[in-house]
């Protein structure tokens, strides 16, 4: 019972967030969709983030001989210039056809400082100036892609930046100066800040986001049998509205307005593989956008799941006598077993019993709108130890019931809980005579409810992870039941350092 006890958890809880579309499947078995708030809410973040990036932009410096009247020839130089402050008062991020996302900021403003010199002669000049350069407007395509490894990648295909207007800001009487500046280094400047914006992107994105993309789990270990694969099985694409991911056969499902991913996610024996013989249900995803993040999870999810612990026997039990609470009244002996089977303490005086249990097939989880429910099917077999160590087969039980499930969604993880249905109990086979069927579903009753699942809902309360990215925090959770399918949906927080 206590391996029993041990394999629910991880079937019903560790395992939420897995799919599994083998080669005869041709649907997902979890899609995750990002919806127009979520891209505004990453053009937010991509703001403070470019933000900071820009302040770290070093610019040239500029000198050059001048020829202005009345001060004839001479030399200047403009150095140290230093970008003081940055504003990017709106961004917008949307799905790029064919290759990914687009990137644009609009309005932004800059401020340079900058010292300057001049000299004529023996004559020399100094000073500070501010430079505010306006009307900034920066475009960069995405494109996103898969590795061989099944992580996602992102490159920065192209990347432009255009500055409509700039202005000097120079104290006292210096005419000259500003037509100097405007003569010979405004379109200097220009045209370096627009290079080395676009230069400081493309390096984030290469040493920045590219590796943040990359903690996204491809396999997770559930325990030393079994792992989970959330590999992608193919780059995202893009449409004029959508940016959507095909899945092996999987035929595509759009969602405008959204982001749509599906990861490979197959739960596998980690010492054996097996094909899937089912297929994924279709799932029909509600049109919901009031969260920045949807997940829908198939019940193919849990059911492979099933079956991979179901042929490894995972599901199987044993439970022997030195197992049953030591306050408890009936033990697993012939003598206390009287009351079910009279004969069996006749046969076999004072002996020890022990009691096996194995499910009958792997339990398929059923889902239904505001349902999630197993109907495991058992058979337990009675065997005496006899004292010459030899198990004696005498009878055999089958065994249903009906368990519901409740599951919570919080900013983090996915908790549960199991409500247990009544036990019944059929005798399949009996070799010593008459047994009290009745009596024994009483006490199988008392000891599941007493003992099974306090020990399972405590495991299932510790809770699941979601497979998100370092220091993405969820919020907002809401979880829905639809039919085939788990809907949860959150709005999204990323955390900084």
């Amino acid at each position: 019972m206590r391996a029993l006890a041990g394999a629910l958890p991880s079937l019903l809880l560790r395992l939420l967030l897995t799919s599994s579309p083998e080669a005869l499947g041709a649907n997902p078995g979890l899609v995750a969709r990002i919806t127009d708030k979520g891209l505004e809410y990453v053009a937010h973040e991509g703001l403070v983030t470019l933000r900071e990036e820009l302040l770290r932009i070093t610019l040239p410096d500029f000198t050059g001989d001048f020829k202005i009247k009345p001060f004839g020839r001479g030399h200047y130089e403009f150095h140290s210039l230093q970008i003081h402050s940055c504003e990017l008062p709106g961004s917008t991020l949307t799905p790029l056809p064919g290759q990914g996302l687009s990137f644009t900021i609009s309005d932004s403003f800059i401020r340079v400082q900058s010292e300057w010199k001049v000299r004529k002669s023996f004559v020399k000049l100094h000073g500070s100036l501010d430079v505010e350069v306006k009307g900034i407007t920066i475009s960069v395509n995405l494109l996103l892609g898969r590795e061989l490894s099944g992580r996602p990648t992102v490159s920065a295909t192209s990347c432009s930046s255009h500055i409509q207007h700039v202005e000097v800001d120079v104290s006292g009487d210096l005419g000259w100066l500003l037509n100097l500046f405007d003569n010979q280094i405004e379109s200097k400047l220009r045209k370096a800040l627009e290079n080395k914006i676009c230069e400081r992107i493309q390096k984030s994105v290469a040493s920045d986001l590219q590796p943040y993309l990359q903690t996204l789990p491809v396999t997770t270990e559930i325990d030393s049998f079994a792992g989970i694969d959330y590999s992608l099985t193919e780059a995202p694409r893009a449409t004029a509205q959508m940016l959507e991911v095909m899945f092996k056969t999987l035929k595509p499902t759009l969602f405008p307005s959204f982001i749509l991913t599906t990861t490979q996610g197959e739960i596998f024996n980690r010492d054996h593989y097996s094909p899937v013989t089912f297929l994924a249900p279709v799932m029909s995803l509600p049109e919901e956008h009031n969260r920045m993040v949807y997940f829908a999870i198939s019940d193919y999810v849990f059911n492979t799941a099933s079956r991979v612990y179901h042929e490894a026997g995972h599901l199987n039990f044993s439970i022997t006598d030195d197992m049953v609470p030591s306050g408890s009244t009936i033990r697993l002996t012939t003598k206390s077993f009287r009351p079910f089977a009279p004969r069996l303490a006749r046969m076999y005086p004072n002996m020890n019993l022990e009691l096996q249990g194995t499910m009958a097939s792997a339990p398929f989880l059923n889902l239904s709108p505001g349902n999630l429910s197993l109907t495991p099917q058992m058979e337990i077999e009675g065997f005496v130890l006899l004292p010459s160590s030899v198990r004696e087969p005498v009878f055999r039980l089958g065994v249903t019931t009906n368990v519901s499930a409740m599951l919570t969604f919080n900013t983090s993880k996915i908790t549960g809980a199991l409500k247990p249905g009544k036990v019944q109990v059929e005798l399949k086979e009996s070799k010593v005579g008459v047994f009290n069927v009745e009596l024994l579903e009483a006490l199988l009753n008392y000891h599941i409810l007493h003992t099974l699942y306090p020990q399972v809902n405590e495991k299932l309360a510790e809770g699941f992870p979601l497979p998100l990215l370092k220091r993405i925090q969820l919020y907002d959770p809401v979880l829905e039941i639809h039919k085939d399918f788990l809907f949860l949906g959150a709005n999204v927080q990323y955390m900084r350092v």
